[in-house]
């Protein structure tokens, strides 16, 4: 028998909850006291059904009610809404968060999950890991999976449920796995980890065959001595953490140096071509030779950068907070020098004011200038949406957090998102696999999720006594192949790691 939910009537004829409104069509009171006492008689505080259903409960209820009544297409007091849209945000509004003892400062400049080979004392076998970076500039590996699966001699981090509160009334749903500080997979870097990116090197072999590479590009910020660099990861043989010697230190090796800081970076899904962001600009890294072709010179940092339209295109986000765009292709009439700009902006001081002088901003470059928008502060992240890459998000260090679109770009945004708190960190921005949602940590320390179509507020928490700068979404986890062959169902969860001070966390929720 289905629980008896407060306010509701189940009938079993009818396989469905009814709303205590009075009679229900089709049906007669009986005689007995359950069904005959008056719907408005107030129910005691301890009355169990009461204490064993939350708020998001009834929620659920509810909306479910309406799509069966109504269809997809349900009416509110806002006007009509999507039934799916609606309930994604529901499922979002209540997520589980961990925290993993022994992590703190991991992952606090860099994070990224991937799946890599590993020999072990059992043989081959595919893991799953956490590449880290933090401002000391650790580089470090962290298996992902059950305890008793380990790759090899390690530190074991446990989750500890920190979201919901021990006081709250909510399914946390399973487990996840515990977290393996590795032996021999930490590397110290010479600087800040400012980067880590994932990327497939495809290689023909026998038959026609084409095999996927796995590597990582790995940036550093670089020193009072010193400028950032350029390396790669090569994560193409199975490696073994059981050997004495640092298993990164023996696959990683570097590209080219800077004599300036490097901030952040991007990279073509092939490899081929990573672009780096700058104190002096924007440059263009062969990852085979690693010759240096600058794109972009001006007089403020690039703080963030996303290569998008075919990986041709890529936006700068820059300190002063324009955001311009790039052609990255080189133009043989202007192979030794770059185009000259001079960007009309209205400084963020003015605009207000009775005033309405213009400046000039002057780069150099294959620059779009149609294609140029100005924030009110430093750009701290941008991210180019996979559906349709004439959309993209980015967040400033004023707290602003928009949308926009390139063939709209001079209208300005076409949403907002309001709730977020900056001042002057970067932090990253993240969207989810299904690029529903868009996540970010705030120096408030809260972590928050918006719907990117409205634009609303879904979840806002403070749960890690530091800022939570860096994030990623956990990889599409798979159940292995069963006796019939068939491979088995995708996880049906949605899930992100976040990096901060205070350790590794791991947010997650249900996903339709």
């Amino acid at each position: 028998m289905p629980p008896d939910l407060p306010g509701y009537y189940y009938d079993a004829q009818k396989n469905r909850y009814f709303a205590l409104k009075g009679p229900l069509p089709g049906s007669s009171r009986t005689s007995s006291s359950s069904s005959s006492a008056p719907h408005h008689k107030r129910v005691s505080k301890s009355t169990p059904t009461v204490n064993s259903c939350s708020k998001a409960d009834l929620r659920t209820v509810k909306l479910i009610q309406a799509r069966e009544l109504y269809g997809d297409v349900i009416a509110s007091g806002k006007g009509k809404c999507n039934f799916k849209e609606k309930f994604q945000n529901l499922l979002a509004s209540k997520p589980v968060v961990w925290k993993y003892r022994g992590t703190d400062t991991m992952g606090d400049s860099a994070l990224q999950e991937t799946s890599i080979n590993v020999d072990t004392l059992e043989g081959k076998r595919e893991s799953s890991v956490l590449l880290t970076g933090n401002i000391s500039g650790s580089l470090s590996f962290f298996e992902v999976g059950e305890g008793n699966q380990h790759i090899g001699r390690g530190v074991n981090c446990c989750p500890e449920l920190v979201w919901p509160s021990a006081g709250e009334n909510q399914m946390v749903g399973e487990v996840p796995g515990d977290v393996w500080q590795l032996s021999g997979a930490s590397l110290q870097m010479s600087s800040n980890i400012s980067c880590i990116k994932l990327f497939k090197k495809r290689f023909p072999l026998v038959h026609d065959d084409v095999s996927d590479i796995q590597h990582a590009l790995i940036s550093t910020l670089g020193s009072d001595t010193s400028g950032g660099s350029v390396y790669i990861l090569n994560l193409v043989e199975p490696l073994d953490f059981n050997r004495t010697i640092p298993v990164i230190r023996r696959r990683i090796h570097e590209v080219a140096s800077f004599n300036c800081s490097i901030w952040t970076a991007d990279c073509q899904s092939c490899g081929g071509r990573a672009v780096i962001g700058t104190d002096m600009g924007a440059a263009s890294v062969d990852m085979g030779t690693g010759r240096i072709s600058w794109i972009l010179h001006g007089k403020s940092d690039i703080f963030a950068l996303q290569l998008i339209h075919s990986e041709n295109v890529v936006l700068c986000g820059l300190r002063n907070g324009m955001i311009v765009t790039i052609d990255t292709r080189e133009r043989q009439e202007v192979v030794n020098r770059l185009l000259r700009h001079r960007i009309p902006y209205l400084p963020v001081d003015r605009r207000n004011s009775g005033t309405s002088s213009q400046q000039w901003y002057k780069l150099t470059g294959n620059i779009f200038p149609s294609c140029t928008v100005k924030m009110p502060s430093s750009i701290s992240s941008l991210v180019s949406l996979q559906f349709d890459d004439r959309y993209f998000l980015a967040s400033s260090m004023d707290g602003s957090v928009r949308l926009y679109d390139h063939r709209l770009i001079q209208r300005g945004a076409v949403q907002t998102y309001d709730g977020h708190a900056n001042s002057h960190t970067r932090i990253q921005l993240g969207v989810d696999p299904t690029e529903t949602f868009v996540a970010s940590g705030g120096e408030d320390q809260n972590f928050r999720l918006w719907n990117i179509k409205s634009g609303k507020l879904i979840f806002e928490d403070k749960f890690v006594d530091a800022v939570p700068s860096t994030i990623c979404w956990r990889r599409t986890r798979r159940f292995p192949r069963g006796q019939d062959g068939y491979l088995g169902c995708e996880d049906h969860s949605s899930g992100a790691w976040l990096g901060s001070h205070g350790g590794l966390h791991y947010v997650s929720w249900p996903r339709t």
